[in-house]
Formats: structure tokens, sequence, C-alpha cells
């Protein structure tokens, strides 16, 4: 573990103890958070990469409302790949803005429009909201791909954390409801199963950024039930049928405790006969993908990411 990455760790835990929320309102948390990630954002990860383009707009979802979404073009260029992006944040936290980097890097390393979801979260809309939005978004960039510059016929799901829940939940749903072809889903450090019984939660829930008590906090303000955890839309890997889904990539990293979750999904997804590249990130921690200014080597997820995805060359 570097040294940038030991002082990260020893701010979050002894200084700010952002992993611990408590009784804060979640609406009060998420400013807290903005704040904090906004004092560290050149820290994390450096300048933000140009774009060619960078457009936000509102879309319409099933139930009347709209949601924001924020288009990244990396160069003028039509018929690229065109990848749906749902950040994370446990359902509770983030936005646009905390992935915005992750997001440009992902468009100019893969020569890719990405299209980033500004999903609605909880607690103020509880499961299952968000894999709705996540899916009627998915079917809006796909309606519009050639007018956002991309390939509806080369569709990909990504996120990270719950945003790899909401992106695999959504390929689920597309086989089911076959209204969307999706060619490929990029699952970054996933949420698949909210039981939270793996043994990497309880081995590494405490010291590395995301901890056991914070994600029981996520689970507590996004589930309407108790019932909702053993929902196949919350925990996919509960899934019974998981046959005839798009080729994966499914990336988990040595030191988050969701990465035995991670790969159990992944060697469910290859029984079921599916194509699936799996790896495991050494000496990283969850979020590194908005970290990578201090864990270099993250940036191999941006690398491999490229390979899988197949990107048109610029």
């Amino acid at each position: 573990m570097n040294i940038r990455l030991r002082l990260l760790l020893f701010y979050v835990h002894k200084i700010t103890k952002a992993t611990t929320y408590g009784d804060t309102p979640p609406a009060q948390v998420r400013v807290m958070n903005a704040a904090e990630m906004k004092r560290v954002a050149w820290f994390l990860d450096g300048s933000a990469i140009e774009m060619a383009q960078v457009e936000n707009r509102m879309i319409p979802m099933r139930d009347g409302a709209e949601i924001g979404i924020r288009i990244y073009r990396p160069r003028e260029q039509k018929g690229l790949p065109i990848i749906a992006f749902f950040h994370g944040g446990g359902f509770v936290l983030r936005n646009l803005d905390s992935h915005d980097k992750a997001c440009r890097r992902f468009a100019k390393m893969c020569n890719a429009v990405v299209v980033s979801v500004d999903y609605r979260l909880a607690p103020e809309y509880k499961f299952p909201v968000s894999t709705q939005d996540a899916y009627d978004a998915s079917l809006w960039i796909a309606q519009h791909a050639e007018e956002l510059g991309g390939d509806s016929n080369n569709l990909i799901v990504m996120g990270d954390s719950a945003g790899g829940n909401l992106a695999t939940v959504t390929a689920i749903q597309a086989r089911d409801l076959g209204n969307l072809n999706i060619a490929k889903q990029v699952l970054i450090y996933p949420a698949t199963d909210a039981r939270l019984g793996h043994p990497s939660m309880a081995a590494l829930g405490k010291d590395y950024f995301l901890t056991r008590e914070l994600i029981e906090w996520f689970v507590d303000h996004y589930k309407t039930s108790e019932a909702d955890i053993l929902n196949p839309l919350m925990s996919p890997l509960l899934t019974e049928n998981l046959a005839n889904l798009p080729p994966a990539f499914v990336l988990t990293c040595s030191l988050d405790p969701l990465k035995d979750e991670g790969e159990a999904y992944a060697n469910r997804l290859t029984e079921a006969g599916n194509q699936v590249y799996f790896k495991e990130y050494k000496n990283l921690i969850h979020g590194c993908i908005n970290m990578p200014r201090i864990m270099p080597r993250a940036l191999r997820i941006w690398e491999d990411v490229r390979a899988f995805i197949g990107a048109v060359e610029s």
C-alpha cells in the first residue's frame, strides 16, 4: 500500500471519520460528503480531462418525473460505443459531479460516448426506484444513440459499486422484457448481495474506506422492507436464472469488503453459460476509480475496460 493511500485512510478514519454518519439525515450527509470530496478532489484525481463536448440534459421516467444525465463526447465522431454509466454511493450518496472525472477518462480512453445517469436516491426514493430509473435511462439512451453520436447496437451498461448493481440489474431486466439490446456490461466492484454475509465483509469491513457500518447504513436507507434484501433486483446474486446475459467484465479490488460478492456473482454468471472476464486488482480499495492519482495502478482498470469493450480506434 503506497504512502498516499495510507495518508488518505488516516485522513478518513482518524480525522474526518467520514465513514460514520449515524443519525445524520442523508440529505445533510450528501452535502457533507460532496464538500469533503471537493476539498480532496485534486489530491485524488488531478485535473479533469478535456472533452469535445459535455452536455447536461433532463430525460423522462416512467412515472412522469425527469432525471438528469450528462453526456461526454470525447471527439466529433459518430457511431462510437455508447456507455450508460451509473455512479456508486450506496444508492444514497453521490451524483453526476462525484464521478465526472472518471466518466471523462472512460470516454477518452475507450473512445466512447459516456452518458452518466443521475438516478434518484434513497431514502427519498427507496428501492426499486433507482432500478427503474437505470432501466428507463438505458432505454432512452438506446433510442437516442445516433443523436448522441453513439451506436445503438453497441450499448454498454457500466457502473461502480451501487452503480454496478444497477448496471447488471438493467441487463437482467433487458433480457426479461426484450425491448432493449445491451451489448456488454462492466461491473466495477459491484454490490450484488445485500445480505452482507460474505467473508470479505468481515475481514475488510473496517479499515479500508468503505466500512460494513456504512454499507448497513446504505441498505437501511435503500430498502422499503426486510424482504427487499432478498429481492434479486436488490441482490442480483440471488437471481434464479442468470443465463443469456450480455458478456460481462466483473472487477474487484483486494482490499474491498465487496470483493467476495463480486467474485461470487462473476462465478454465477460463468456457471450460467455467459462470457465473463473476471479480474481482482491487488492492493486497491473500494472507490479507486475516483482516486487514480493516489493509486496509479487503478489506471489499469480503464485500459482493461477499453480492451473489453473493443474501443473504436480514434
